[in-house]
C-alpha cells in the first residue's frame, strides 16, 4: 500500500459494510485530486490515538523532563493533557472506484483507500492506497 498525506473532502452516507447486508454511517465518496471516488463498501474501520506519552507536557507531569518548570503537577497541567490522551482519528479502509465515463481515463478506476478523520480539526486526509 502507497503511503500519502493528501487532504480530501468527505461526504458520509450509508455504505455496505465488507461481507454484511448491513449498511453503516461512513464516508460515502470523496474527492481526491480533483477526481470524485464512490466508496463501494466498508473493507475495515479503527480509532488511533496520538502518541500523547511523547508529548512534553505528558512527560512533564509524570516527572520525566527536568527543567526550569520543575514543580508538582497543577490542575492547568492535567486540563492540557486531557487533550493529548483525548486525540484520536478515526481511519475508513474503503473500497472505491470512479464513475464510469464515456471517454478512457487516466489512472486507475478503482482501488483500496484509507482514508482518516481528525475530530479534533474536523479534517479528512488519504492515507494510503491500494490500486
Amino acid at each position: 500500500m502507497r503511503r500519502y498525506d493528501d487532504p480530501v473532502e468527505v461526504r458520509r452516507g450509508q455504505v455496505a459494510g465488507q461481507g454484511s447486508e448491513q449498511s453503516l454511517e461512513a464516508p460515502e465518496q470523496f474527492l481526491w485530486h480533483g477526481r470524485v471516488w464512490k466508496v463501494r463498501s466498508v473493507v475495515a474501520r479503527w480509532v488511533e490515538t496520538g502518541p500523547w506519552w511523547q508529548s512534553s507536557r505528558a512527560r512533564s507531569v509524570i516527572g520525566a523532563e527536568v527543567g526550569e518548570a520543575d514543580h508538582l503537577p497543577h490542575q492547568r497541567d492535567w486540563d492540557e493533557l486531557e487533550g493529548d490522551l483525548l486525540a484520536e482519528r478515526e481511519f475508513w479502509r474503503v473500497e472505491a472506484g470512479r464513475p464510469v465515463a464515456r471517454e478512457p481515463q487516466e489512472g486507475p478506476t478503482s482501488g483500496v483507500f484509507d482514508l482518516s478523520y481528525d475530530a479534533i480539526d474536523g479534517r479528512w486526509q488519504l492515507v494510503g492506497c491500494l490500486d
